[in-house]
């Protein structure tokens, strides 16, 4: 029997997942310093964004900022990060987008370096499901509107992508989603890295992965919200506030 969500988790905001959802990341090497960006599409068309300059570890639901669609500040004491122009593109071109991550994880961020996507060795890096692409557009920073947009349009479709000399994208119909595929993207990148150092290995069949990958990555109940709890244990302030 497939465990109800609500029962895993105590009420949450979305500024609580948010800030959930980046704590959780950097566990998992989403840690380059400052560098790194979500956001998360709200019903009434606007985003929630984490701050610049504080760390993932660091922001919690108060310092969360709201933004319209072309990226500017509605509310919030921070700045919005710079890179968010990436993210604004990408979610004009892609309204199905509810949840997009950016940062350099070392694993993928080597692979992105290198021009080269991975094929998952394990049931574990294929997880989340989704499609991975290499976009090498990386001609200026991507706070460059127009280097955004060629970035965002390079993508297409996909649902993840190595960006080359930069770091990684990651989209999500959810915030479970988003988390599943951040996590098994940097896995099957450092797994293929420990593979193909030791000799190589056998990828793991097609087939196998597409039953491992539990399709949009919003069906796999409880890895999520697990890793939150974690994160909720070790900071109980990040749901002693308005769950809105």
């Amino acid at each position: 029997m497939t465990p109800s969500p609500d029962a895993l988790l105590p009420p949450l905001g979305p500024r609580q997942e948010l800030v959930l959802l980046a704590r959780t990341l950097l566990q998992e090497g989403y840690n380059d310093h400052l560098a790194g960006h979500i956001t998360y599409k709200q019903s009434d068309g606007t985003f929630l964004v984490n701050p610049w300059p504080l760390l993932w570890d660091e922001f919690g639901p108060d310092d969360v900022i709201v933004m319209n669609q072309l990226g500017e500040k509605i509310s919030g004491k921070w700045q919005i990060p710079l890179g968010i122009p990436l993210h604004v593109a990408l979610h004009q071109l892609r309204p199905d987008v509810v949840v997009l991550v950016h940062n350099h994880p070392l694993f993928a961020t080597t692979f992105a370096n290198a021009g080269r996507v991975p094929p998952p060795y394990d049931q574990s890096s294929a997880l989340g499901g989704g499609t991975v692409v290499l976009v090498d557009e990386y001609t200026t920073a991507v706070n460059d509107a127009d280097a955004a947009r060629a970035a965002a349009q390079a993508m297409g479709s996909a649902d993840m992508a190595l960006l080359a000399n930069h770091g990684v994208m990651v989209t999500g119909i959810s915030i479970r989603a988003a988390h599943q595929r951040a996590v098994a993207l940097e896995q099957r990148c450092k797994h293929a890295w420990h593979v193909e150092a030791i000799g190589g290995g056998h990828p793991l069949p097609l087939e196998a992965q597409e039953r491992s990958s539990l399709s949009d990555g919003n069906k796999f109940i409880g890895f999520w919200e697990a890793m939150a709890r974690r994160e909720i244990r070790r900071d109980p302030s990040i749901v002693a506030g308005d769950v809105r």
